[in-house]
């Protein structure tokens, strides 16, 4: 039989919760306050589900949760919360709550299918499940904790008609987030729309954002819908939000409220039920402390805050993120050695997983078909790498190289007092290609892959920055 537990302090509710689960054959026991809560003989009684709400007259639902999940760890909890506390019922799932339900109960039915649901999942399958999705989605989990609770509570949030908020910083996969968040929800066969706020210039922002009619600006020679209603009901991402101007923070507040806009020109107002995800490499509250960004904006927002740890915070993922990498940039014949893996994780990676993919490319780009990457092969910035007494100094990058070069040479020399002239001729060479590699692989670093941009900014020719990365003849 199915032991249910219900902790609320509304009588009324407690009675009609047990009579409804009773009659689906549950034995359900109900409490009406944190004291009668620690009154359960806890030895005793063991419970499948737990139904806490989180406001009661002595005692926080919070408190009460992680104190079941230390007894019980097992026991499935559902939260139940009004819509203003739907942020802490958040937190109450990080906390280990299966759910949470909105009172008051409008649909019974739905209640009762959150409950069955509970009871019917399998951890094993839902994590597999969840993983699943997640790998879909191009967001790799791997074995760090931090990343396992996210990518959990997200899957819960998704489930939800709720804002969320994402945090952390630049290149820490906020945009892969949200599109997870997206597969995940039951929105997922309606469109995923995103835009970077920061990337765009105010006017533009607007009409990108809301539409605009034709003849609305110079250069509206038509009608253009506006990411709100092309996302429909689908999931709009709205990536560096904080960079957004006022007065797009007063519109964005406007659709939040009343979930009604405008295109630009026109008076007539249009609905969306587009669910929005925003993100941000800079922490809004600071933000709002600062003046810098709308309060109220904030708060609607915030209904939901989910903050991505960097990679530093992660390097146990590191392997599978570079196998990830490798294959797919199309190299799966291409290992990484275990000395190679050490050095990339005692690297601090101030830009994160997107530091690390330019990395990854540069390096089997520079690997000269070679099946097996080494330490060698890796080229990192020296002050961004953890010291280690055990790991011997490797040449970290193109000044590096040629320094050690230089202080080989004259060491030989000295030692020899005769050098082969035509021997180093060809080094020279050698290095000449080895840094002129290194500078294209920078430069298209710095320009996201964006070869024209990186040839002006090297002051080259396109043939000649593929002649360099060995990909065509100069002739």
């Amino acid at each position: 039989m199915i032991h249910l537990l219900v902790v609320d302090d509304e009588k009324e509710v407690g009675t009609f919760l047990s009579r409804l689960f009773t009659m689906k054959g549950y034995l359900v026991q109900v409490v009406n306050s944190g004291k009668e809560f620690h009154e359960i003989d806890w030895n005793q009684q063991r419970f499948d589900v737990a139904m806490i709400d989180l406001k009661l007259p002595d005692c926080d639902g919070l408190t009460l949760l992680q104190h079941l999940k230390q007894l019980q760890p097992r026991c499935k909890v559902l939260i139940m919360t009004g819509y203003s506390t739907v942020k802490t019922a958040v937190d109450a799932m990080k906390l280990g709550a299966s759910d949470y339900m909105e009172k008051p109960f409008v649909d019974i039915e739905v209640l009762e299918r959150q409950i069955d649901n509970l009871l019917n999942e399998n951890e094993a399958l839902n994590q597999h499940f969840i993983h699943k999705l997640a790998e879909d989605s191009g967001l790799i989990v791997g074995e760090s904790p931090l990343m396992k609770n996210l990518i959990e509570t997200a899957f819960k949030v998704a489930q939800k008609s709720v804002n969320v908020l994402i945090e952390g910083e630049t290149g820490s996969g906020k945009e892969v987030l949200s599109r997870f968040i997206h597969i995940a929800s039951p929105r997922n066969h309606e469109p995923f729309i995103g835009i970077n706020c920061g990337a765009i210039s105010e006017s533009l922002l607007e009409s990108e954002l809301f539409g605009h009619e034709k003849g609305a600006f110079t250069g509206a020679t038509q009608l253009r819908k506006g990411f709100f209603e092309i996302a429909g009901n689908g999931t709009l991402f709205l990536d560096e939000i904080a960079d957004a101007s006022p007065a797009i923070q007063v519109k964005l507040l406007r659709v939040l409220e009343t979930r009604e806009f405008m295109r630009v020109g026109s008076s007539m107002t249009l609905r969306t039920n587009a669910r929005l995800v925003a993100a941000s490499n800079e922490n809004l509250q600071k933000a709002v402390d600062k003046n810098k960004f709308r309060e109220d904006l904030f708060y609607r927002l915030n209904v939901v805050t989910l903050d991505i740890p960097p990679l530093r915070s992660r390097k146990e993922d590191i392997p599978l993120l570079v196998r990830h990498l490798v294959e797919r940039n199309g190299h799966g014949d291409i290992s990484f050695s275990n000395e190679a893996i050490e050095k990339l994780q005692q690297y601090n990676w101030p830009g994160n997983i997107r530091e690390l993919s330019n990395v990854v490319l540069r390096t089997l780009t520079l690997a000269d078909n070679k099946s097996v990457i080494t330490a060698n092969d890796i080229s990192l910035s020296n002050s961004q790498i953890t010291p280690d007494k055990n790991v011997s100094p490797e040449i970290q990058s193109t000044e590096n190289l040629l320094e050690e070069w230089r202080k080989r040479l004259v060491a030989d020399f000295n030692e020899k007092d005769e050098l082969m002239l035509e021997e180093i001729l060809t080094e020279i060479k050698q290095l000449q290609s080895t840094v002129g590699k290194e500078l294209v692989m920078q430069a298209l670093q710095k320009t996201y892959g964006n070869r024209n941009e990186a040839a002006k900014r090297l002051q080259i020719s396109i043939r000649k920055l593929r002649y360099i990365l060995n990909e065509k003849s100069q002739t």
